[in-house]
Parts: C-alpha cells; structure tokens; sequence
C-alpha cells in the first residue's frame, strides 16, 4: 500500500531559508506530534515526532525522533515499523548526525549519516552489510527529519507569493542528495480535529510513476500562526489515495488555534 509514502511527506515540508536564532524558533524541546494515517476508509498507521534536548560531541543540540507504524488491519498485510532521527544544531538548524532504521514489510535498511560540514562530506554507514562511502554535500543540505524544522523557522512565511517555488537539497538514502522543491498554493481555513484553524497550503513535487500518482500528487496543509505545524497532507497514489492528519500535540512553543478538549 506504500504507506511509508505518506509517513515520509509528513517529514518532508522544507523551504530554502535561513534558520532562525533558537529565541525565534516556531519550536521548543518537549513538542509532541501525532498523525493518523487512513488509506481509503482504513486507519492504516500513525506517525509520530518528538523534540528533545540533547548533547552531541560536547554540543547543545535538538534531537528530534520520528517513528511510523501500521496498525490493525493494515499491519497483518504490510507491517511498517520506521524510526528516523537526527541531532541537529540549535543555532544554524544544520544536522550533525542521522539515523534511519526502518522495517517495511520484508524489506530493510539501517543507515547512519555522520556530517562533517569542514569538508562538505557524509559519511554514510550501512550497518546492515558494514559498508561506508562518502557523499559530497552543500552547505546547506538538510536531511529528512531537519528539513521539517527548517521550514518550520522560515522568518517570510507570511509574505510567500502564491505560485513561489523553492528548492533544497536533502540527503535520505545512501546513494545520492536530491533537489527537493516545494510549492506555495496560498491560504485556507479548515477543519481539524481541534477546530477550524487557518493554514498555508504548500505542494511538494514529488517523483511520479512509483508511488505517486503524478509529479503534483501532494498537498500539505501547515497551520498559519506561529508555530508552523502540520496538521494534514494527502496523497494521490497511483492505486487509490491517502490521508494524513493530525490527532494529537503537546508542548508547542506558542499560541494556537487548534484547541483540545
């Protein structure tokens, strides 16, 4: 059902702007946020991701974790259990290490990513079969899981032209970084879990032909205060569609629409 498709997209929302200084960040250590995968009337799996502080080589620096699993039905036919994380540095929003450990029906990978930004250099290990291969970067390469915080601390979200397009490059696999762009398709109040609520709306433009239906298969939604967080993004696969929103949060940094029982 490719349902790492949509656990991905939930990482995937970037722009190529600076990262703010840590007093104006859209985020803080201990935020929490839950999604609820459906593939067509099915509750298909839950994607999770958690803020926390952290030491790396003697750094003060943000460890993030994403976690994606199926559930229920979903599970006894493609079981998904995927861990992503990446410390990244509070100041420059830059990543210094990345791991990605994911279980996906009977297909498996186990990378580590070490940046070495003196020399504009990844270190890729494999602990699945020992290898290790170096990949020339650029200065401002995100992987998957920084690219969301990234975007999160654009300081001219609220000045985007309708249409404007950016572009950045990620690192996610062993084997190649990636122009990753993204699409702004302007302004929408809808409903939530929590409420209605005012987003910006942006569309990633994604691979066609594999998993998504076409280039333009992905729309996200990203609430419009302060904070920049998603809360909805749908896919038009090429067998049928998916739908990811989200469900729960805890420890936003700032004031919100979204309002809980």
């Amino acid at each position: 059902m490719k349902i790492k498709a949509i656990l991905l997209t939930l990482l995937y929302f970037l722009a190529n702007f600076s990262f703010s200084q840590e007093k104006d960040t859209a985020f803080k250590a201990g935020e929490y946020l839950k999604f609820r995968v459906r593939y067509g009337v099915f509750n298909a799996s839950y994607a999770t991701l958690r803020l926390k502080n952290h030491t790396y080589q003697n750094k003060e620096v943000y460890h993030a974790i994403g976690k994606g699993e199926t559930t229920g039905l979903a599970k006894l036919f493609f079981k998904v259990d995927d861990t992503y994380e990446s410390y990244f540095d509070k100041q420059t929003g830059i990543p210094y290490f990345f791991n990605r450990d994911i279980h996906e029906g009977g297909y498996t990978k186990k990378l580590h990513f070490f940046f070495d930004h003196n020399k504009n250099q990844v270190l890729v290990k494999n602990r699945e079969n020992n290898e290790e291969k170096n990949i020339n970067i650029s200065p401002s390469v995100q992987d998957v899981i920084t690219a969301l915080y990234h975007f999160r601390n654009n300081a001219k979200m609220n000045d985007l032209q309708v249409g404007q397009e950016f572009a950045l490059d990620m690192i996610f696999d062993d084997d190649e970084i990636f122009k990753f762009r993204l699409k702004f398709l302007g302004k929408e109040r809808i409903k939530t879990r929590f409420g209605e609520i005012n987003t910006l709306i942006f569309r990633p433009l994604v691979q066609n032909g594999r998993v998504f239906k076409e280039q333009e298969s992905l729309t996200l939604w990203v609430s419009d205060d302060a904070n920049k967080i998603p809360v909805k993004v749908k896919a038009s696969l090429r067998v049928g569609s998916m739908v990811g929103e989200l469900i729960d949060y805890n420890g936003l940094k700032h004031e919100t629409e979204l309002k809980k029982e």
